[in-house]
């Protein structure tokens, strides 16, 4: 950051900071390990925007939307606890959100707050990356809030998708949502598939060593993607990458779900490339290569 200047703006990045900068933010609880700061931040300075992103820690959900209309905020990330009570908040909720069951974006849409959820966009931006999702076979791993949007998404790019979940009840209903198949965890051995997604915590630290399906049961040639970016290569990983796989590293999920919500928020293309390259220096690492 520069030195104050003379009328008591300061600058980062060559971009002042003064009553004419948009503010940003992230509302959570806890919200200190957010990277959303991060790789929204860069992406404002490349863009040359006027505008700063700051991460909230919110135990009042209801008080913190109250304070975006109060403000006013441009544009508003929401993570854990929050993306589900906020919806009763709102003018608005789009129908991506209500079919997902959670909000995780507030945007100003003619003088009206409105909520709608990015994470499906970003599964689909990151596995575009690497593969086509029409027609495609995806099995997806888990049926909780993640994988409502990884569903959510694949569906609505035109893949065909299996849930695979060990409680059948919340599979079958997940499916069902989407015009999907359900495959019990216990049975992913005999699923034919051509992506699969892992969309539950397993692998997540510090549960290093667990795997959500055996490695035998990875099919050599195809795509293998892990929502887990802690740690960002995951053993999935790995051994998708031993077998031969295409893999798309959690991190990928998290830099295009932003990026949907940069465009949303700005009317700009978002800067991909550099939202990246701001996560993996903040992970201190490196992309995973395709195989």
């Amino acid at each position: 950051m520069s030195d104050s200047s003379r009328d008591g703006s300061r600058d980062v990045d060559g971009l002042p900071i003064d009553a004419g900068t948009a503010l940003y933010a992230v509302f959570g609880d806890p919200v200190g390990h957010s990277l959303s700061p991060v790789m929204h931040n860069r992406a404002f300075s490349v863009c040359g925007i006027q505008a700063v992103y700051l991460a909230f820690r919110i135990k009042d959900i209801a008080a913190a939307v109250g304070a975006v209309r109060a403000l006013p905020m441009r544009g508003v990330s929401v993570t854990l606890p929050h993306k589900v009570a906020v919806m009763g908040y709102l003018d608005s909720v789009d129908d991506t959100a209500y079919d997902i069951g959670a909000v995780n974006t507030l945007v100003w849409r003619e003088g009206a707050l409105h909520g709608t959820n990015t994470d499906g966009a970003g599964a689909v931006g990151a596995l575009r990356e690497v593969a086509g999702l029409k027609g495609a076979r995806v099995a997806v791993i888990g049926a909780g809030g993640a994988a409502r949007a990884v569903v959510h998404g694949m569906s609505a790019a035109g893949a065909r998708v299996t849930v695979v979940n060990r409680s059948e009840e919340r599979g079958r209903r997940l499916a069902a949502r989407q015009q999907g198949s359900y495959c019990p965890l216990d049975a992913f051995g005999g699923l034919e598939w051509d992506i699969l997604v892992n969309a539950t915590p397993v692998g997540m630290y510090p549960d290093v060593e667990a795997i959500p399906v055996p490695e035998k049961e990875i099919r050599p040639g195809t795509v293998v993607m892990d929502t887990v970016y802690n740690p960002m290569r995951t053993r999935l990983i790995h051994a998708a990458e031993k077998r031969g796989c295409r893999v798309v590293t959690g991190d990928a999920m998290f830099v295009h779900q932003g990026a949907a919500q940069f465009t949303l928020w700005t009317g700009r293309p978002a800067p991909v490339e550099a939202m990246r390259e701001a996560v993996l220096a903040a992970l201190g690492a490196e992309p995973a290569e395709a195989v």
